[in-house]
């Protein structure tokens, strides 16, 4: 596609995008956690998986490895690399900077993020192939669910990491202001853990953390064994989640260093 056929939002977020691109290669920790993590961690869990009863419950390793995955490219692909991402542009009085000209803030953030969330979706995507074709999962039941556990569990990563961020001080801080999420939705929204193995009053619990309506669908859609009804519940929980995320973006960011 010509730079002609773009709408002026398009190229601005293009030139932002690719200008942030360059910025996360340069980082190579940021980069080292975000392609190997999401990779190494679910083959870690490996072990405690073979323990659990997965089959009394309509599940499979590789479903339950696959879904591990790409909750794991969520948190650390997404989440932790655009809260050092985020903080990082401000202290460098980057985004003070964008924002005294054309660009909107909501351009300035979607712009800062699409790299990250780039990489988010097609690590996800090859780690749902390397599953499939390693693992035995089989074709998925419903796709359509994974396609959308995917899309919103991306969006919502990305909201919940300029949230964070606007709660944390300095760059350096950034990987521990994010740690309580990473940690919360690592055991409680069926990425090392399934909900379908937990009491039903701890998943019921637990089916209300931001990220697992989206671990939820991804999982539901290798699986199909969701309703309708459970599945337009998740899918509000999703949405809902994203609408208080980007209020309080809208907010509370913080676009200058804090004095």
């Amino acid at each position: 596609m010509s730079t002609l056929a773009l709408t002026p939002v398009a190229r601005r977020l293009r030139a932002l995008a690719r200008a942030e691109l360059a910025l996360l290669g340069r980082n190579r920790g940021a980069v080292t956690t975000a392609l190997l993590v999401p990779l190494a961690v679910p083959f870690c869990v490996r072990p405690a998986i073979d323990q659990m009863d997965l089959k009394a419950e309509g599940l499979t390793v590789g479903a339950v490895m696959l879904t591990s995955a790409v909750g794991f490219s969520f948190l650390f692909s997404v989440y932790t690399s655009l809260v050092s991402a985020f903080v990082a542009r401000r202290e460098e009085l980057v985004l003070k900077r964008l924002r005294t000209g054309e660009l909107g803030d909501a351009e300035i953030l979607t712009g800062t993020a699409l790299p990250a969330v780039g990489l988010g979706l097609t690590q996800s995507l090859l780690l749902a192939a390397a599953c499939t074709a390693l693992l035995d999962t089989g074709a998925p039941k419903a796709p359509y669910l994974t396609v959308l556990g995917l899309l919103l569990g991306l969006v919502l990563s990305a909201a919940l990491a300029a949230l964070t961020a606007s709660l944390t001080r300095t760059a350096e801080s950034a990987q521990v202001t994010a740690l309580p999420l990473v940690l919360v939705s690592m055991m409680g929204s069926g990425i090392a853990i399934p909900a379908e193995i937990m009491p039903d009053r701890l998943a019921s619990v637990c089916e209300l953390l931001p990220l697992s309506p989206a671990i939820r669908l991804v999982r539901a859609g290798w699986t199909g064994e969701l309703s309708a009804y459970e599945a337009l519940g998740a899918l509000a929980t999703a949405l809902a989640w994203t609408l208080v995320a980007v209020f309080a973006v809208r907010r509370w960011f913080r676009w200058e260093p804090r004095r």
